[in-house]
């Protein structure tokens, strides 16, 4: 079982920003910027493109919901998506507010933000996805 699926099944503390029976939003405890999220299938697969047509594509819609909320929660000119991540072996996507493009640079320094600033980012993307 990995880490994302321990999380999504709440083993393992998170900082939920949406969910719903299939999918599961939470902030990235490594961001990049203020309001990166990560959002991830329930069910455990490696790689996003070995989930059915189907269920990439309400993945992607579920994804696309989420990123509206923190555009929402933190104004930004875009909200970028990339699928990357081999440290866990369970598809995910990174959806991070923009600025400029420098903002989804991986090798960016990440922040240090303390669990109050991190619970107050994921309520505030949590109010704006269930609206």
């Amino acid at each position: 079982m990995s880490i994302f699926t321990k999380i999504a099944e709440g083993e393992i503390p998170s900082y939920k920003c949406a969910e719903n029976e299939e999918f599961y939003a939470f902030l990235d405890i490594n961001p990049l910027v203020k309001g990166h999220t990560l959002v991830i299938p329930r069910r455990e697969v490696d790689y996003i493109f070995d989930m059915n047509d189907d269920e990439l594509a309400r993945f992607q819609v579920f994804a696309k919901q989420v990123a509206i909320a923190i555009k929402k929660a933190f104004p930004c000119i875009k909200v970028g998506q990339a699928v990357l991540g081999l440290e866990v072996p369970h598809a995910h996507i990174h959806l991070v507010p923009m600025q400029s493009e420098k903002d989804m640079n991986f090798r960016n320094e990440k922040l240090s933000l303390s669990a109050e600033e991190m619970q107050a980012i994921a309520d505030k993307i949590y109010s704006e996805f269930v609206k």
